[in-house]
């Protein structure tokens, strides 16, 4: 999941959902400004989209926007440290907005993506982030609608809508769904691998502590069949890096 931060200075923007006929990426972002964004548009490091009134089709929503640290005046645009910062802000901040706790939200179809100011501003003194729920994922082609607010999108018992399920004879390589749409396969729970801090155990311990964790727990899930199928996602060090600490369990089921 691509991370992003954009910023705002001294006034703090709390326009929710008028229009920004004009903008640049060199300008402070306004907190509950929605958007058109596509999936190139979040592969940006910086983005200056114009916004549209959150009662038309929109598929981003700004949740979060601030200044960064004192700790990032002198930081490299592409500073690693940076991106971990963002994940850490962006995702928890993600969390709170949707209404979820961490295992919800890796199971969610929307995901979050984050802007800073161009290259140029960035060189220029401007250090501002900006945090964007997007009706996507990582390998989603195209973006679904939000609705008018995405606040509290995850409250309670979440509509199938919104809920990820994979489409594929197997979970890996397959094409992720909302769970509305035809599938055979639905993300039911994760497992937490370490705190923050933790140093990351390697790639065997997280792939056998996943897989071992998923088997008894799509069963339960399933409510203990003779027989099914399981499936379980597992991250990398890099990943780890930036802040996850999770891996996703999977269950061969079309409901």
């Amino acid at each position: 999941m691509r991370l992003a931060v954009l910023a705002l200075a001294a006034a703090l923007l709390l326009g929710g959902c008028g229009d920004d006929p004009a903008p640049t990426d060199d300008d402070p972002p306004a907190l509950g400004a929605c958007r058109v964004l596509e999936p190139d548009d979040v592969e940006q490091p910086s983005n200056a989209t114009a916004s549209v009134d959150c009662t038309d089709e929109h598929t981003a929503e700004t949740y979060a926007v601030g200044q960064l640290p004192d700790s990032f005046d002198d930081a490299e645009y592409d500073d690693a440290e940076l991106g971990a910062w963002a994940y850490s802000t962006c995702s928890k901040a993600f969390a709170d907005f949707l209404g979820a706790d961490e295992s919800l939200v890796m199971r969610t179809v929307v995901s979050w993506a984050w802007f800073r100011p161009s290259k140029a501003a960035w060189d220029d003194g401007a250090r501002w982030y900006r945090c964007d729920v997007v009706g996507g994922g990582e390998q989603s082609k195209e973006y679904v609608a939000l609705p008018t607010t995405a606040k509290g999108l995850l409250l309670g018992k979440p509509k199938d809508a919104w809920l990820v399920c994979a489409d594929g004879p197997t979970v890996a390589g397959s094409v992720k769904v909302p769970c509305s749409q035809p599938h055979q396969w639905r993300a039911v729970t994760t497992i937490s691998l370490g705190d923050q801090g933790d140093d990351y155990p390697g790639d065997r311990v997280v792939e056998v502590t996943t897989r071992d964790f998923c088997s008894k727990s799509v069963g339960a899930w399933l409510n203990y069949p003779v027989d099914y199928d399981y499936g379980y996602t597992w991250f990398h060090e890099a990943e780890w890096e930036a802040g996850n600490r999770r891996s996703v369990c999977w269950a061969r089921t079309d409901r």
